[in-house]
C-alpha cells in the first residue's frame, strides 16, 4: 500500500473507529451538575460575568480569521477555514447566550456553533492532506452531520454522537501532526492549536479547583474558553503564514 494510500485509509477510519467505540457505551446523558459553575458572580448586571464576557474572545479570534481568510485569501480549504471562523466567531453568542442562564436549553445555544466550527477544521485537514475535491463535497453534510449530534442529544439526551464529533476532530489532528508531510511552520501552528484546546478541556474539568486556587480571580471554565479562543487565533496565524492566492494571481497576471 503506497504511503499516500495508508494515510487516507487512516482518516477514513478516524470517524468510523468514534463512532464504534462510543456507541459501544450505555447512552451518555447531560449531568445535571454540569451547569453548577464556579464563578456565579455578577458585574454590571451581567449574571455569571466572568464565563458571559469571556466569551468576547471567540468573536475577535472569529472576526480575524474569516479577515484572513475573506482579504488575505491564504491558500488552502479557504472556504472550510471560513467556515471554522465563522464557527467560532458565532460560540460568542451561543456560549454568553448560554452562560446567562446556565440549562440544557441554552446550551443548544452553545453546542451548535462549536459543531460548526469542528466540522469546517475537519473538512479543511481532510481537504489540505488528503485531497482539495473534498472541501466543496463534504461541508455541507458534514456541517448537517455536527448539527444532528446536538440535536440529537437534545431529543433523547445521549452525547454519543456529539462526543464523536468532537474525538473525530481532534483525532483527525493529531493523524495529520503524526502522519504527513507538512509545509513550513504548519505542524508547529497545529500542535499549539491542539495542545491549547487540550488544556481548556483540563481547567474546564478542574473549574472549581482553578477558582479556589486563584482565589476566585478568575474559574477554570473562564480560563478554557480563553485558551480555546486562543486555539482559534493560532490558526489565524498559521493562515496567515501563508502565500496568499491574491498575490500568486497578481504575479500571474503581470
Amino acid at each position: 500500500m503506497s504511503k499516500l494510500n495508508w494515510r487516507s485509509v487512516l482518516l477514513a477510519a478516524i470517524p468510523v473507529a468514534a463512532l464504534t467505540a462510543l456507541f459501544s457505551l450505555q447512552p451518555i446523558g447531560q449531568p445535571p451538575e454540569y451547569h453548577l459553575f464556579a464563578d456565579r458572580r455578577g458585574c454590571l448586571g451581567i449574571p455569571n460575568f466572568g464565563d458571559v464576557a469571556s466569551n468576547s474572545a471567540f468573536l475577535a479570534a472569529g472576526v480575524l480569521g474569516l479577515h484572513r481568510c475573506l482579504i488575505g485569501r491564504p491558500e488552502g480549504a479557504r472556504l472550510a477555514w471560513i467556515v471554522f471562523f465563522a464557527g467560532a466567531g458565532l460560540v460568542s453568542v451561543g456560549s454568553a447566550y448560554y452562560h446567562w442562564q446556565p440549562d440544557n436549553r441554552t446550551l443548544v445555544w452553545d453546542r451548535l456553533p462549536m459543531t460548526i466550527g469542528f466540522m469546517g477544521a475537519y473538512v479543511a485537514l481532510l481537504a489540505e492532506y488528503a485531497d482539495r475535491r473534498l472541501e466543496l463535497v463534504l461541508i455541507p453534510p458534514a456541517v448537517t452531520i455536527g448539527l444532528a449530534s446536538v440535536f440529537y442529544w437534545d431529543l433523547y439526551d445521549d452525547l454519543r454522537p456529539y462526543f464523536a464529533v468532537q474525538a473525530t476532530v481532534i483525532a483527525t489532528i493529531v493523524a495529520v501532526i503524526l502522519a504527513f508531510a507538512h509545509p513550513p511552520r504548519q505542524r508547529g501552528y497545529l500542535i499549539a492549536a491542539l495542545g491549547s484546546y487540550a488544556l481548556a478541556i483540563v481547567c474546564e474539568q478542574l473549574d472549581q479547583q482553578i477558582f479556589d486556587a486563584l482565589g476566585g480571580l478568575a474559574s477554570g471554565h473562564t480560563i478554557k474558553h480563553l485558551l480555546a479562543a486562543f486555539a482559534v487565533f493560532v490558526i489565524a496565524w498559521m493562515l496567515h503564514a501563508r502565500p496568499s492566492t491574491r498575490l500568486r494571481s497578481a504575479k500571474a497576471g503581470a
